[in-house]
């Protein structure tokens, strides 16, 4: 993902010297693309197709194609967009709710996302094989959203203020890779919440 936050910033339909955006029905092609591609290369079983891809997102092969000139560039962006939409839900949860809820509904998308991103694993490993890096600057983006809810939570008393992001990662990473179902993911997820929250907390 190379590093950007926005979801449509990676691929561009028209000439790079053009400075005109994208129209809205090519925005809207361009999410359900990436939408189903991330759907059908998570699936266990053979390999899907292009063409698959395509017509389960109600488009054209060419349609994908002026989007995503080879197989390894949808992948990749397929998946730098799961990890933008993530990343870029923590302001949008600080916005609705109070910091902890938003911290620990975050960790919820933060489960679902790794688990996305083990299903797309052996597409990915193709982007790896091409000379690509699917992963770049990864960790840097969601430990700068995890900043961001835990700096909310220690300002409004509700989180500890001597936690760092690093550690809350690696143990929502461990959690995702050990819970042998999604509920008990989510009374994990609790427990680690509850060690996050400030002792003055009410």
């Amino acid at each position: 993902m190379a590093g950007a936050l926005h979801p449509l910033s990676e691929e561009e339909t028209v000439p790079e010297s053009s400075p005109r955006p994208l129209r809205a029905d090519a925005l809207r092609n361009r999410e359900r693309l990436l939408r189903v591609a991330v759907q059908a290369l998570s699936r266990p079983g053979p390999e899907v197709t292009l063409d698959a891809i395509a017509r389960e997102a109600g488009v054209g092969i060419g349609t994908l194609y002026r989007h995503f000139p080879t197989r390894e560039a949808l992948i990749e962006a397929a998946y730098r967009n799961e990890l933008a939409r993530l990343c870029d839900a923590a302001p949008r949860l600080l916005g609705q709710l109070p910091p902890d809820r938003a911290l620990r509904d975050w960790m919820s998308r933060f489960t679902d996302y790794l688990a996305t991103k083990r299903g797309m694993a052996d597409a990915l490993r193709l982007v790896i094989a091409s000379g690509a890096n699917p992963y770049a600057q990864s960790r840097d983006l969601l430990l700068a959203a995890l900043d961001q809810l835990l700096a909310a939570g220690v300002a409004a008393g509700t989180v500890r203020a001597d936690v760092a992001a690093g550690d809350v990662l690696a143990g929502l990473s461990g959690i995702s890779l050990a819970a042998g179902e999604r509920a008990q993911a989510d009374r994990l997820l609790d427990l680690l919440m509850d060690g996050l929250r400030s002792r003055d907390a009410g």
